[in-house]
């Protein structure tokens, strides 16, 4: 039942409840007064009146009278129970409401592992179904910012100890101050500032304070110049790079930001990719969208990491040896895609069979987004 026909019952609840307690009142006392007044008036002269000898005037005294008083105790009778029928009709309303009050307060101290009972009101429950679900988001969200923590201090720790082991090797002497281990010791500062840029990077983008400069541009010519730079490392690593890019897509994207995403892709498909592999690059449009897919016949991904590859830090346990990134490299570039009003997307046919992601965008034709 919806919020205002029961308040509209409600209230009229209180009315006729109200009504019949007088009308009963009313109707119960009136004539016993009325009686009351006529026996007193005929009576008052000790006489001993009669009904017959009495005047009109008398009759309608004793009647005004007597319905006065009922009037009186009838009114204030039907408004001792009206209050009592409002005060429950408005207890059960507002139980929820006081629920609700109850759940947003713990929400403020921190407390998110509470719910609200959902009521029949519509009205109130769809409120009490949002503050269950603010609840849980703010819960996920102080678990993630609980996890990052941690995962930021497991990330800074490994090249954090190998530093702090090659400066006791220097100063015990068991390290010579050579070309070797200071090349060692700048491979791991260089990791520890790539993981600040990109934490920063996913702080910007996740927060939506990606500094974008959005022009019209070709996004099969952006991918075939990732191709271009990254080309050296394939011919390096003998896997082949296949290019399938000739459809112009014309988008609305940051270049640098897009190229940085599919410059992404294209170095987790190496690293997946052992030497003799392909990976493929294709570039086509379809239902007014561009995309550009980035296919390789490496180790592939289980159904349960086509998703969790896009988390923060997670690496498929059968690359996490062979990549040497932050591990939030997709995170970002999925952000960045999303940015863009696009997304980027996994699939794979299983273990050892390859996988595919894919940049979606959307078509910028005629001079305006499709």
């Amino acid at each position: 039942m919806r919020l205002s026909l029961r308040l509209f019952i409600s209230y009229a609840a209180v009315a006729v409840v109200g009504g019949i307690v007088a009308y009963l009142t009313i109707s119960l006392l009136a004539p016993r007064l009325f009686e009351d007044r006529l026996g007193m008036m005929m009576n008052s002269d000790g006489t001993g009146m009669s009904m017959g000898s009495m005047d009109a005037t008398s009759v309608r005294s004793a009647f005004l009278s007597a319905l006065t008083t009922s009037l009186i105790i009838g009114v204030l009778a039907s408004v001792v129970a009206a209050g009592f029928v409002a005060a429950a009709v408005t207890g059960r309303l507002l139980r929820p409401l006081n629920a609700v009050r109850a759940a947003t307060k713990l929400i403020a101290a921190g407390k998110y592992g509470g719910t609200v009972p959902v009521p029949s009101e519509p009205e109130l429950a769809a409120l009490a179904t949002d503050v269950n679900t603010l609840a849980r988001a703010l819960a996920e969200t102080e678990s993630r910012r609980t996890r990052l923590l941690g995962e930021v201090a497991h990330e800074m720790r490994t090249p954090l100890t190998v530093l702090d082991g090659y400066v006791e090797g220097l100063i015990d002497g068991v390290f010579t101050a050579g070309p070797d281990t200071f090349g060692s010791l700048s491979e791991e500062l260089r990791r520890l500032h790539r993981l600040s840029d990109d934490l920063s990077s996913l702080s910007r983008a996740q927060e939506q304070r990606l500094d974008l400069n959005p022009v019209t541009a070709d996004l099969a010519v952006l991918a075939r110049r990732a191709a271009a730079r990254l080309s050296p490392q394939f011919d390096d690593a003998a896997v082949t790079l296949n290019l399938d890019a000739d459809t112009a897509l014309p988008v609305h994207v940051d270049p640098d930001r897009m190229t940085q995403v599919l410059t992404n892709l294209l170095g987790n498909a190496l690293h997946a990719t052992p030497a003799g592999g392909t990976v493929t690059i294709t570039a086509r449009g379809a239902g007014g969208r561009g995309e550009v897919v980035v296919s390789d016949t490496g180790v592939g991904l289980d159904e349960e990491d086509r998703e969790r590859v896009f988390e923060r830090f997670y690496r498929v346990p059968s690359q996490a040896r062979r990549s040497a990134g932050s591990g939030i490299g997709l995170t970002i570039a999925r952000e960045i895609a999303r940015a863009h009003g696009g997304d980027v997307t996994a699939s794979s046919a299983g273990p050892e069979r390859g996988a595919s992601f894919t940049v979606v965008l959307p078509l910028r034709i005629g001079g305006r987004e499709s």
